[in-house]
């Protein structure tokens, strides 16, 4: 696939991997514009109700061991305020199901 438009995506599941590493500052996103970059394409998906599960990571935390200074956490509530809905969380892809 070229191009999003070219494949039937009605109703399908999609995973999408985006890249969301931007600024961030106790718990708020200094920056938006790559969150901002992926809002016409979320919103081109919701059109088509096509399932939508985002993935991403953040940073390059330490491996095996959890630190909040690398959550997507704060990405996810202004991902909602940009696009006025709730954006579920889950905290690995094991805890996932469409």
């Amino acid at each position: 696939m070229r191009k999003l438009g070219e494949t039937d995506i009605a109703n399908k599941k999609i995973a999408l991997r985006v890249d969301l590493n931007v600024p961030i500052k106790n718990e708020r996103v200094l920056d938006d514009t790559r969150i901002l970059a992926i809002v016409p394409t979320l919103k081109y998906l919701e059109k088509k109700a096509a399932k939508v599960i985002l993935l991403s990571h953040f940073g390059r935390p330490e491996p095996g061991i959890f630190n909040s200074d690398f959550s997507l956490r704060p990405v996810r509530k202004r991902l909602a305020k940009l696009l006025n809905k709730e954006v579920p969380f889950f905290e690995s892809v094991g805890d996932v199901s469409f």
